[in-house]
């Protein structure tokens, strides 16, 4: 990695990868914590304290990686030189945390945050950046899967964009990739119409548009789509680890359904 600081300069809905990498960075965060993010948060020159990231937001955001770090360890055990796409990959290092020495990456991201990417990580022979809009769906003929097994990981992500524009993406992968796998973090329609309000986006400016109630309406989007899981933030197995009252808290919100879905990780078969 670079040891001078790189200087930021995001669009609103860009500079939202900062709020990951900063909750990411966190040493004392019981759940998770990846160094790399903390070289990097080190290396930039940006006033995270702008931000407002609440600790809330943190534990969250970690309980998120850590899932889907395993969710992606689990398919790559059962399919040995799979492909994962990592979609709105920001400055996140999962290719690092989960590599088997066989996988074939892509991580993509708008052009400025890939271009930002590349001062702190370095492509490789398996590991490919795509430097797009994820809702340009023409990146998707970049990805050599050669028939093998697919996963695609969108994280922090498909909250951004429109019902249309997530329709869309799933259609296009199923028909690309038939069989593949989608796991994506996502709010409920009522937890993305208040989004708003959450004092990170406030301080972007960053534009929530989607939201999903019952996943199992994106079955009926595309032929043979399915549902696999819908995991909850309040079942994470290790909240034990936190303290007393976020242990409560989750306990609480759990006991509700719309306290429950209002921010969840659906898994899917395209």
């Amino acid at each position: 990695m670079s040891t001078h600081k790189t200087k930021i300069t995001l669009t609103p809905e860009q500079e939202t990868l900062l709020i990951p990498l900063y909750a990411k960075a966190q040493p004392r965060n019981p759940l998770f914590f990846d160094p790399r993010a903390q070289a990097i948060l080190g290396q930039v020159e940006y006033d995270f304290s702008r931000l407002s990231v609440p600790y809330k937001t943190v534990v969250l955001v970690c309980q998120r990686a850590k899932h889907l770090d395993a969710v992606t360890r689990d398919f790559l055990a059962r399919h040995p030189g799979g492909v994962v796409l990592h979609l709105g990959c920001g400055l996140d290092s999962r290719f690092w945390r989960v590599d088997d020495g066989q996988v074939e990456w892509y991580d993509l991201d708008m052009a400025p945050v890939v271009a930002l990417r590349r001062r702190f990580y370095p492509a490789s022979e398996r590991y490919h950046l795509i430097a797009s809009s994820v809702t340009d769906l023409s990146w998707v003929d970049t990805v050599a899967a050669g028939g093998r097994p697919v996963l695609v990981v969108a994280e922090g992500l498909l909250m951004y964009l429109s019902e249309a524009e997530v329709r869309a993406l799933i259609v296009r992968l199923s028909a690309a990739f038939p069989g593949c796998q989608l796991i994506a973090d996502v709010f409920s329609r009522l937890t993305a119409r208040s989004a708003a309000n959450h004092p990170s986006l406030k301080r972007t400016g960053a534009v929530v548009g989607w939201g999903l109630d019952d996943p199992r309406e994106v079955e009926g989007w595309a032929p043979g789509v399915r549902l696999l899981e819908e995991w909850f933030f309040t079942h994470d197995p290790d909240l034990g680890r936190l303290g007393l009252g976020y242990r409560l808290a989750y306990q609480l919100a759990g006991l509700f359904a719309v306290a429950r879905r209002a921010h969840r990780i659906v898994h899917f078969q395209l």
